[in-house]
């Protein structure tokens, strides 16, 4: 069952991450994406920390898509964080070669 859309929580400059929570149902799960993560997703590079509740809002669906995704392959302990990494976002097919 996919998770449900939760709240956000904010951007945590000790982990260079944006905090939010999905609901698996009643139970709240904790959700992180790094830095990179989100510039990756957006195509560029070295985004202000200032800038990042912006970018989250913008590609709010698709990170939580992803964090979905993540819960559903892993199913982690109870309590433990969803933790996006570049290499959970997808890669970018170029069009320019037509692949």
């Amino acid at each position: 069952m996919p998770l449900t859309r939760g709240r956000i929580v904010g951007y945590d400059d000790e982990r260079l991450a944006f905090g939010f929570t999905m609901l698996d149902g009643g139970e709240t799960v904790d959700c992180q994406i790094s830095d990179a993560a989100m510039d990756e997703l957006a195509g560029v590079r070295g985004s202000p920390s200032t800038a990042r509740q912006g970018q989250f809002l913008e590609y709010r669906d698709a990170i939580e898509k992803i964090a979905s995704r993540l819960f559903d392959d892993v199913r982690p302990v109870k309590g433990a964080v969803v933790r996006i990494f570049t290499k959970h976002i997808p890669a970018r097919r170029s069009t320019a070669t037509g692949s």
